[in-house]
């Protein structure tokens, strides 16, 4: 299966629990791993329109985690996973939302599958 891995992409948002949390902008990363509706074979032509352009795809991420605040990272994670199956071409996609707000640990994250389709 061919995919498309898009590593620590760094976005800012406005998320956490508590009010004073979420009026400060905060640094996330977020992974993807993203799965085409068809696989490439052959017949890529070396044309990005045969494949997902992760560039458009990294804008559109960046601009959603910035959209509005929100109390928590799953939720972004599943706006994230739902509006990229909607919006491109892909049967698949894997989202990981890490935040660095725990002083004694490196990240927390959450990470989510979901696939075109399924409920």
């Amino acid at each position: 299966m061919d995919r498309i891995r898009l590593n620590q992409l760094r976005v800012t948002a406005h998320i956490g629990v508590g009010d004073d949390e979420r009026r400060r902008s905060q640094a996330l990363e977020i992974d993807l791993e993203l799965t085409p509706l068809r696989d490439w074979g052959s017949d890529l032509g070396d044309d990005v329109g045969r494949t997902i352009d992760y560039f458009t795809v990294s804008e559109w991420v960046r601009d959603l985690a910035a959209d509005r605040p929100r109390r928590l990272i799953e939720t972004l994670a599943l706006e994230l996973a739902e509006g990229l199956l909607q919006g491109f071409a892909l049967r698949e996609v894997e989202v990981t939302v890490r935040k660095f707000i725990l002083t004694d640990a490196g990240s927390v994250e959450v990470v989510l599958k979901r696939t075109r389709g399924e409920a």
